[in-house]
């Protein structure tokens, strides 16, 4: 079975486009591969954190993931920090990656052109990336498009390691669902839904009070042709509602269409709030029992102990091969 490798990063928020777009895939696929996910909460230190906020995300992430149907028993589950061979295991990576590499990063590129008091961090994270992916000889990292380009990058270290020092990585790939659904924002409707937006009422929170989530959904922007149709160029807003209710509902594209046919919009966006409020009630209903419980930390600490002797073995191997040591 292929080992498939996945990070959260602890910032932001979780939103209904991470769900349909990130998190639903995994749920769907976690039968068919051994199945890692890690919260990626050093990658989170490349800008500052509070410290109490990050502490708290943490837990409250994994246990969100959990609650829409991350199954323990068939993945592996991890703090990437409390695994402390993986970053010693990037900077012997960093050892054998170029600048140009690291520079030539496109999310390095923009963010460090907005910043130019950037950290160095932000420059050696992809290696860290590379070290989570390649210790435990991930087969596959699924990423959006703009992410493919760190595990090329991990890919290239990994080949050039082998060569210099011997068959030591398995060679990663990227895996991309070009049929994941785009969810778009609520306010902006050409716009990805995105955890990092600065305007909340455009964006679902899995956190979001039920009230909340009917109030953002309601005023949605539509258009003004008043006629339910799925058309993305003409009606983008309505388009983007008809998605959120098809990813949660078993109803196909064009039931849901001929479904409110001869209905307004006012009628639709409270058939879509009331879709949206009773999932993600039931979420978080599940969230709060798990977050309760000691059920995190033993999950949590059953993926610490899997991941730190997978690291371990890789890290003393990967010394030996470059002469470190006694």
């Amino acid at each position: 079975m292929k080992r498939i490798l996945t990070g959260l990063k602890p910032t932001g928020d979780i939103t209904l486009g991470n769900y349909i777009g990130a998190i639903k895939p995994m749920v769907e696929r976690q039968n068919d591969y051994d199945s890692y996910l890690f919260v990626a909460d050093l990658h989170a230190l490349t800008i500052y954190q509070d410290p109490e906020e990050l502490k708290s995300r943490i837990k409250k992430f994994i246990a969100m993931y959990l609650a829409c149907g991350i199954d323990p028993k068939k993945n592996t589950i991890y703090i990437q920090s409390e695994n402390e061979f993986i970053p010693a295991m990037s900077f012997l990576l960093e050892c054998t990656t170029t600048y140009g590499e690291a520079s030539r990063m496109i999310q390095f590129k923009e963010k460090s052109k907005a910043n130019a008091n950037f950290s160095v961090g932000l420059l050696t994270y992809p290696i860290l990336m590379a070290a989570d992916i390649l210790y435990c000889d991930a087969d596959l990292v699924p990423v959006g498009i703009d992410q493919k380009q760190h595990v090329e990058l991990a890919r290239n270290i990994a080949e050039r390691f082998n060569h210099k020092y011997g068959n030591t990585f398995v060679l990663p790939e990227p895996l991309i669902n070009e049929k994941t659904m785009k969810i778009f924002d609520l306010k902006n409707p050409t716009k990805k839904m995105s955890k990092s937006e600065e305007n909340p009422a455009g964006v679902i929170s899995l956190f979001d009070d039920i009230e909340v989530i009917k109030n953002k959904i309601m005023k949605a922007t539509t258009d003004s042709l008043n006629h339910v149709a799925y058309d993305i160029e003409k009606q983008p807003g309505i388009t983007n509602l008809i998605n959120i209710v098809y990813a949660l509902t078993n109803q196909s594209i064009e039931d849901i269409v001929s479904s409110f046919a001869s209905k307004g919009y006012g009628e639709f966006k409270t058939y879509v709030a009331e879709t949206v409020a009773s999932f993600i009630q039931d979420i978080q209903t599940k969230y709060k029992q798990i977050i309760a419980s000691k059920e995190l930390d033993d999950i949590l600490n059953k993926g610490k102990e899997t991941s730190i002797k997978l690291a371990q073995e890789k890290y003393k191997l990967m010394k030996e091969r470059m002469g470190l040591g006694r």
